[in-house]
């Protein structure tokens, strides 16, 4: 193990971007994260070398993922019709979850750190990313929660807060992947996305639950990196990390 912790984390902004794309860099960049982590483990303590980490911040166009422990049934929709009708793709990942829908509006997170740099607790992790959200939705008012033995932030989470009869709706959704104690994968929040394209799937598997958005609960649209300014702020506090300066840097095909 690197003797040396770095706290710094790059964040980088990449605006609309194909899903294939942005897996491929989210790859290049976890496997040089490991590769170095790897490099570490036969050098001496005091020629090892820190590894970097990573906060991204995207859109998609309209998509469809199945995680590894996803069902096929829980995708609504044939992959012909999903293309031809809905002009979305679908792509089966290395993350943890059922099947969810990116798309416009949508703000997506992927951090990719070295829990090394941090501390080595998966569970910490997710709970922390989902705090980052519920932060973030407390800044526009909207008072958001966990639902126990699921994965995400919902409103009405507690049955407690919302309007008579409302049912948990879901406002963030999350899957990561962790090797090496590096991260990849993340949040997809609803900040304008269209709502219609959940219609085509049983989101993360879950069958009595809605799915809402900002712009649906506040009544108006959000600017996405106005969100993704709040979000990074509340990682920062929470993760102890130090920002090193936000960037529009568009991988490159």
């Amino acid at each position: 193990m690197n003797s040396r912790v770095n706290k710094q984390v790059e964040v980088q902004e990449w605006g609309l971007i194909a899903y294939q794309q942005a897996w491929d860099e989210q790859e290049r960049l976890f496997a040089t994260v490991v590769d170095q982590k790897l490099r570490n483990r036969t050098l001496p303590a005091d020629e090892q070398t820190i590894t970097p980490n990573y906060l991204l911040f995207c859109e998609h166009p309209p998509v469809y993922t199945m995680g590894t422990s996803g069902h096929a049934e829980n995708l609504l929709i044939d992959e012909t019709r999903l293309t031809t009708e809905l002009g979305a793709t679908f792509f089966k990942i290395r993350r943890g979850g059922d099947v969810t829908y990116h798309g416009p509006g949508q703000l997506v997170g992927y951090p990719i750190l070295d829990l090394d740099n941090f501390f080595t607790d998966i569970h910490r992790y997710m709970r922390l990313l989902e705090e980052s959200i519920i932060l973030t939705l407390a800044d526009y008012g909207l008072s958001a929660g966990r639902i126990d033995g699921l994965t995400g932030v919902w409103l009405d989470y507690d049955g407690g807060d919302g309007q008579p009869g409302m049912r948990p709706r879901k406002i963030c959704a999350m899957g990561v992947k962790a090797s090496r104690w590096v991260t990849m994968h993340g949040f997809a929040l609803n900040v304008n996305t269209d709502l219609s394209y959940f219609n085509h799937i049983v989101p993360c598997g879950i069958t009595d639950k809605a799915v809402t958005s900002m712009a649906v609960e506040l009544g108006r649209e959000i600017p996405l990196v106005e969100v993704a300014d709040h979000v990074q702020q509340h990682m920062a506090v929470l993760f102890d990390m130090e920002l090193i300066g936000t960037k529009i840097a568009r991988p490159q095909m």
